[in-house]
């Protein structure tokens, strides 16, 4: 488990103040190692732990820890994210039947044929989702 004081200069860090929410949802998020959630579970395990903020707040905190780089944000279908504590580049599987999202690890995934980026940008990050479900 994180102690407060280093949660609180992880978001100093970033240049985010901690306030009492930031500090309350950072550790539910990064006390249990790298984890992938969504907005509305941050805010069950939040409401869960007597933390009283809502789901707006949540969403917000969410964004800003994106933002600072804390997270990265995986979106899954139009309106579906989860938030991966994560932020190395990596991969996922995501079993549709279950709305679960977990890591594939790099060392036999081969990517080619990338096209140019056009003039004046550079590729920074390609996303892959392994869409999975139930033999």
């Amino acid at each position: 488990m994180i102690a407060q004081g280093a949660i609180a200069e992880k978001l100093r860090s970033v240049g985010l103040r901690p306030t009492r929410q930031r500090l309350a949802l950072a550790k539910i998020l990064f006390s249990e190692g790298d984890r992938h959630v969504s907005a509305e579970v941050l805010h069950r395990e939040a409401v869960a732990a007597t933390v009283m903020v809502s789901v707006a707040t949540v969403y917000n905190t969410l964004n800003q820890f994106k933002a600072a780089g804390l997270l990265r944000e995986v979106a899954i279908e139009g309106d579906r994210s989860f938030y991966d504590t994560n932020t190395s580049n990596h991969f996922h599987f995501y079993h549709e039947k279950e709305g679960r999202l977990f890591d594939i690890g790099t060392d036999n995934l081969t990517i080619n044929g990338l096209p140019e980026a056009p003039e004046g940008t550079a590729i920074d990050r390609i996303d892959v989702i392994v869409r999975l479900r139930k033999a």
